[in-house]
């Protein structure tokens, strides 16, 4: 396989570090996720992303060939086979927080019912 900068490839996690994910593509080439290449949040632990033996996608951002090794990121594309990253997005609409503000009350109200009911209940 031909491995360029930019290719969507698939690979097979073969370590987890605090600093990265490890992936192995083929009998030469391996590669690194640096953890700053995992998501465009703030990553913790690489651990809640991927498993050891996962087949995962990654995206190559640069090549090596002499040390058959690649720098790869699965920040900004489906990394995971089923995994949806087709996040809502939040729009602002022209009341703002307005609805919030209004039904804040309502909610309060509901949840204080439900927490006596269930007070209650126990106590009997």
């Amino acid at each position: 396989m031909t491995y360029k900068k930019g290719k969507i490839v698939k690979g097979t996690v073969s370590g987890v570090e605090s600093y990265g994910i490890f992936v192995r593509f083929d009998e030469y080439y391996s590669g690194l996720i640096h953890i700053s290449e995992i998501s465009n949040n703030f990553v913790r632990n690489p651990n809640r992303f991927v498993e050891i033996g996962e087949t995962i996608y990654t995206e190559i951002i640069d090549v090596d060939s002499e040390k058959f090794h690649l720098k790869l990121s699965i920040k900004n594309i489906d990394y995971k086979e089923g995994k949806s990253l087709n996040r809502r997005r939040i729009i602002e609409t022209k009341s703002g927080f307005q609805t919030l503000r209004d039904q804040l009350p309502f909610w309060i109200e509901e949840n204080l019912k439900n927490h006596k009911k269930e007070i209650n209940a126990i106590d009997k």
